[in-house]
């Protein structure tokens, strides 16, 4: 039986850090090639390199925020001028982008200026989000009324889960049901 284990701890994909080679544990930390908008997984030796900004590279936080007494009603959300009810906001050093997660990937949708920074003025947490890394995160979706401040990779992790998950039309309960726990995990936060 001691050999069974040692085989399958053997053969079990080990993940690497993108910039050494390193292996690394499952719970790692991630820089973003901002060109590319790729991330990258690091050890922990790694990210403590990229703690400040070096060159095209920026080390994702582990900010997590609740947002619980956010402003954002019905007219607002029109005025963003988004086909779907989830939805993510990264700001850059230029510009805010405004990106849904769908079955295809995640979707850039073109972003009104002037309604986000009437957001922005209504809740000025927003002008803290950690340009390229961080992510206002919001759900509308079946009645849903929530926002969060989350590292990007939390929207990447979105994004994979609607990509593989999603069938038909309307997604299937399956998907439903892991976006209600994605969702709560983000709430325990």
């Amino acid at each position: 039986m001691l050999e069974l284990q040692k085989l399958a701890q053997a053969t079990a994909v080990t993940e690497h850090c993108d910039l050494c080679g390193a292996a690394i544990p499952e719970e790692h930390r991630h820089v973003l090639e901002l060109d590319t908008r790729e991330l990258k997984c690091t050890c922990r030796p790694c990210s403590i390199l990229f703690e400040r900004p070096v060159g095209r590279l920026r080390l994702i936080g582990d900010r997590r925020l609740v947002l619980t007494d956010f402003t954002l009603d019905d007219v607002m959300w029109e005025e963003l001028r988004l086909p779907v009810d989830i939805a993510f906001f990264i700001r850059g050093a230029d510009r805010v982008q405004a990106f849904y997660p769908s079955p295809m990937g995640a979707t850039e949708s073109l972003l009104p200026l002037d309604a986000w920074e009437a957001l922005a003025d209504a809740n000025p947490v927003l002008r803290t989000l950690e340009p390229d890394v961080e992510a206002l995160l919001v759900n509308r979706s079946r009645g849903a009324r929530q926002q969060w401040i989350v590292p990007l990779d939390e929207c990447y992790a979105l994004v994979g889960l609607m990509r593989t998950r999603w069938r038909g039309l309307t997604g299937g309960s399956e998907v439903w049901s892991d976006l209600g726990e994605f969702f709560e995990r983000l709430d325990g936060t």
